[in-house]
């Protein structure tokens, strides 16, 4: 069943087009890895996706609703059902972990604090840090912050998840911490969208390759089509640089 149908969206600064016409659709369940050169619009197609930069033009029908035309107080809600991981981790340094991971539930569900408590103690759990719930962010190392971004997106139960290239700003050690965490998640059956420039990953984990460039889809396919025959030139020269 579609989560989410994308309908041709496009997005311009001026007379710059970033974004020329994407049509896809999400399946329930579906783990799609967003491939390209730096710069082809990858990460304002992510962005645009829960309006966190409006399009130009087109439709984003997210369980039915077209949420292009959603007010801001409309949106809230629905980012509630779309969690997001960015490259930056965007944890409140003065805030211990559990209560970087418990805010939202409180602030913005409304839900009672041992009830948050306890959801927040879960999920860091899941992420493989339960004993660092009391800690404060600048103690953890970059891998351990994603992952309590990762926690943070997932207490609130989204119905997808959004990456935008959460190991981009990693050591090279820390980046297999988050991606064994991100392989759980979709072994679970979570759908998640992820802008990434990691081939492993991609290729073992993702049902699906969204291949951008300059703008347009390109390429839309399996992993093992994409890779064993990716099936344009920008697509051949991309994979010639990251394999």
């Amino acid at each position: 069943m579609a989560i989410m149908t994308i309908k041709n969206l496009h997005k311009a600064y001026g007379d710059k087009t970033i974004l020329r016409s994407i049509n896809a659709t999400v399946e329930e369940g579906d783990v799609i890895a967003l491939l390209g050169p730096s710069g082809t619009g990858k990460s304002t197609l992510l962005r645009g996706l829960n309006m966190l930069d409006r399009p130009t033009s087109g439709e984003v029908i997210f369980e039915g609703q077209d949420i292009t035309q959603a007010s801001e107080s409309e949106l809230d809600k629905i980012r509630q059902d779309m969690g997001m991981v960015f490259q930056s981790f965007n944890l409140f340094p003065n805030m211990s972990v559990i209560e970087n991971v418990k805010i939202a539930l409180v602030k913005v569900k409304g839900v009672a604090d041992a009830e948050a408590t306890q959801t927040a103690e879960k999920f860091l759990a899941k992420v493989g840090l339960a004993d660092k719930a009391t800690a404060y962010p600048a103690s953890l190392s970059g891998g351990q912050q994603q992952r309590v971004a990762i926690a943070r997106a997932l207490a609130m139960n989204p119905k997808i998840m959004l990456f935008d290239e959460p190991t981009s700003a990693l050591d090279p050690e820390m980046v297999g911490e988050v991606l064994k965490t991100m392989r759980e998640l979709a072994q679970e059956g979570m759908t998640m969208l992820v802008v990434t420039h990691e081939m492993g990953f991609a290729r073992e984990v993702a049902s699906k390759i969204w291949f951008m460039a300059d703008g347009d889809m390109a390429q839309y396919d399996d992993p093992e089509a994409f890779f064993e025959h990716p099936d344009s030139e920008r697509a051949q020269s991309f994979l010639a640089k990251m394999l």
